[in-house]
């Protein structure tokens, strides 16, 4: 079935001073189930995989009781402070809830680029890690380097980085991100997903501009550590849904050795697995 790996829900009321800001109309409203089912059934989308956009415990549980009344929110990804006293603890309680399924530190808003490479998150991954849960890195090219050091400490521990790090697209400058993708794909714990590179590509950006990234990624990791996201609602700053689903097709389907098992596998086999999602009835009639 396919799998969107990465979308959002969020309500103005709990973003007081946060991202969104008014400039950015196309956002700066609630986004609900209701607003995005249309999109997913258009495309035989199955489910989701439901990930923070604040970094806040609320934000967290506002997801789970999504989740609890839509089966086609297959997984929710949230936020904890990792290294707080308390965070083994959360974690653990978090993991009760049978559709949580990783945590997403904020790394591109912190001002230390190498947070996330620090022996004080050693308890809370292990929590994450003996829970069965991923992490999804929220980086941009010049946290690659302490994430790769990251990922060598906690080799049990599923990492998937989003939006690809956030290339340089619009800028045409990709030589360094290149180089760290490739050595952070090296180790087998990193994953990739294929979403956001069209809010990176600037204004009119088309498959010719985003092909030398999306043809890296492939090189990197391979069609089984990458997983296709819509990065809706955020995605609606380019284009819409269906727009972004159908040029993700194109580009993978023009990727060498790519067929039909591969592509399986990059629009729901791989999230299916990195975030082991249940196979839960769809009570919404999309195909399974």
């Amino acid at each position: 079935m396919h799998i969107d790996a990465h979308q959002h829900f969020w309500r103005l009321a709990d973003r007081q001073g946060q991202w969104p800001p008014p400039a950015l109309a196309p956002l700066y409203r609630d986004f609900a189930p209701a607003d995005l089912l249309p999109s997913l059934q258009r495309c035989r989308i199955a489910g989701t995989v439901l990930v923070q956009s604040l970094p806040s415990l609320g934000d967290t549980e506002f997801m789970l009781e999504l989740a609890q009344r839509h089966d086609f929110i297959l997984g929710v990804v949230g936020w904890v402070d990792l290294k707080s006293a308390g965070a083994p603890l959360y974690i653990a309680h978090l993991a009760q809830y049978r559709k949580f399924k990783g945590l997403r530190p904020m790394l591109q808003d912190l001002g230390d680029d190498r947070w996330i490479d620090d022996p004080a998150l050693d308890l809370a991954v292990q929590c994450m890690v003996d829970h069965g849960l991923s992490f999804d890195a929220l980086v941009l090219q010049r946290h690659l380097p302490a994430l790769r050091c990251f990922a060598r400490r906690h080799p049990d521990l599923p990492i998937v980085v989003d939006h690809a790090a956030k290339p340089a697209i619009a800028r045409g400058a990709l030589r360094t991100w290149q180089r760290e993708i490739a050595a952070l794909a090296r180790l087998p714990n990193v994953h990739c997903k294929l979403s956001g590179l069209l809010t990176e590509g600037g204004p009119g950006c088309d498959q010719a501009r985003l092909r030398p990234c999306v043809e890296h990624v492939f090189d990197s990791f391979g069609s089984s550590r990458l997983m296709w996201g819509s990065d809706w609602p955020v995605l609606r700053l380019a284009t819409d849904y269906d727009e972004w689903f159908a040029m993700a097709h194109s580009l993978c389907t023009s990727q060498p050795g790519v067929g039909d098992a591969e592509l399986d596998a990059v629009f729901g086999g791989n999230a299916h697995r990195f975030y082991r999602l249940d196979h839960s009835p769809n009570r919404q009639g999309f195909p399974c």
